[in-house]
């Protein structure tokens, strides 16, 4: 996106600024992060596949996962909420049936149901029509148009490679090997590999391209799909490199948890940097394939230090920040928070490896840079990343163009400086809903 599609796209406000809070001391606060947006759908996709009921704990509760939860429901999977089966905590019972259309799924502007769900369209027995928010057909989706359709699978798509779309299912895909470029979103990868125990031969996912981004949410997908009993080989485990095999087999309905969202509990760790202060988030994950658990040792070589313990993590900021050099190809979501931080560093930063951050919710880059500066900031777009040279700040609206993570990289910046607003922060219920109230009361506000 450039400078002046950006500015387009926020020519009408969609409602009042929110007045980021400004943080007169030092946070001292625990926040529990809502559970993992990534694990959740990941699950709900898998448990839907199953050969019998299973159950999703402390699922998150957001746009995504709710428009996810819809669309199987549309496809005739039942969803039950509630609790769970030892009578405590949110609960999701999955019960799988006959995939069916015709049907429509509203996929918002979730990349995770617009890629996810068509491959299981493929095997439902009738049409399955999809469409979204109108920056979903921005969105890129030909790696896995072009995937099914090698697979066996038919598509109209009036060959746009986007949405709108409609998967014409047959009730079974053939399946087998199949090359794909990925560079753009690893979700091309997770979505052929979440639905490829059903396929009549399995799959075997080739990436050709330049280097495949977010790589731990590749990982996430294979761990998920060995806990409910399908057969991967992939490269971590000494296969073949840019190559993913999966076999033909029934999926076991397990009880899984969710993890906290160690994504979304950046901002709140980037409080404890900003103001020197200490943020604990509990039930942090001592091994976790989520991309967030990269802000341990980020946050840390900005300035602050951390501690995992049973109670969680707690992470302690000094008050100084300091700027960073780091290549973010395999955590690209956490692109607009670490820059928010670098924007109030003491030395310049450089972000890397992030060149498809332009092709996510909104073009992260252009957004980022345009925001900032627009608040007195110096940041340049680079090829695949940011330069960030800090200077004083001053308030002002700062847009979100309808991106939940640029909308709380604006309130890490409102911490350290007076007169920020956030238009639209309302963006942030895709994936942290009541962001707002938890944003305040970590402040004491």
């Amino acid at each position: 996106m450039t400078e002046s599609s950006a500015h387009s796209e926020h020519a009408a406000p969609i409602s009042d600024p929110w007045p980021a809070p400004y943080a007169s001391g030092a946070v001292d606060a625990t926040v529990t992060v809502p559970g993992s947006k990534s694990v959740t759908n990941r699950g709900l996709v898998l448990a839907a596949l199953a050969a019998e009921p299973g159950w999703l704990r402390r699922p998150l509760r957001s746009r995504d996962t709710l428009l996810m939860a819809e669309a199987l429901r549309t496809l005739g999977v039942k969803i039950e909420e509630g609790v769970g089966p030892d009578g405590t905590g949110e609960a999701w019972r999955i019960i799988p049936a006959a995939l069916h259309g015709p049907a429509t799924v509203d996929v918002g502007n979730a990349g995770t149901v617009m890629r996810f769900l068509p491959p299981v369209a493929a095997l439902a027995d009738g049409p399955v029509h999809f469409d979204g928010d109108a920056r979903s057909h921005e969105r890129p989706l030909h790696g896995v148009i072009d995937a099914l359709r090698v697979l066996g699978a038919r598509i109209d798509d009036d060959g746009r490679g986007a949405l709108p779309m409609t998967v014409h299912g047959g009730g079974a895909l053939d399946g087998g090997p199949v090359e794909i470029d990925a560079s753009s979103s690893s979700q091309f990868v997770s979505a052929l590999l979440l639905s490829a125990p059903r396929f009549n031969q399995g799959v075997e996912v080739r990436h050709v391209g330049a280097k495949l981004p977010s790589l731990p949410h590749i990982r996430m997908t294979v761990d998920m799909l060995r806990v409910v009993g399908a057969q991967v080989d992939e490269p971590e485990t000494g296969g073949e490199p840019n190559v993913w095999r999966v076999s033909p087999s029934a999926l076991l309905g397990r009880d899984l948890i969710v993890e906290p969202d160690l994504s979304n509990a950046q901002p709140f760790l980037a409080a404890a940097l900003v103001t020197g202060g200490r943020v604990t988030v509990p039930d942090w994950p001592a091994r976790t394939t989520q991309p967030g658990d990269a802000l341990r040792e980020i946050f840390t070589e900005m300035g602050g230090s951390c501690e995992l313990t049973d109670a969680g993590l707690t992470f302690t900021g000094t008050g100084r920040i300091h700027g960073i050099d780091v290549d973010l190809g395999e955590v690209g979501e956490l692109t607009p928070g670490i820059a928010a931080v670098a924007a109030l560093a003491d030395s310049p930063s450089t972000l890397r490896g992030v060149a498809h951050l332009r092709l996510h919710e909104t073009d992260r880059l252009a957004a980022l840079t345009k925001e900032i500066n627009e608040l007195g900031g110096d940041v340049t777009e680079t090829e695949d990343g940011l330069h960030i040279r800090p200077r004083p700040l001053h308030g002002g609206v700062f847009h979100t163009y309808h991106d939940h993570r640029m909308a709380t990289a604006g309130a890490i910046i409102g911490l350290a400086v007076e007169g920020v607003e956030i238009e639209n922060v309302a963006t942030t219920a895709k994936t942290l809903p009541d962001f707002p109230r938890m944003w305040t009361e970590m402040l004491g506000v």
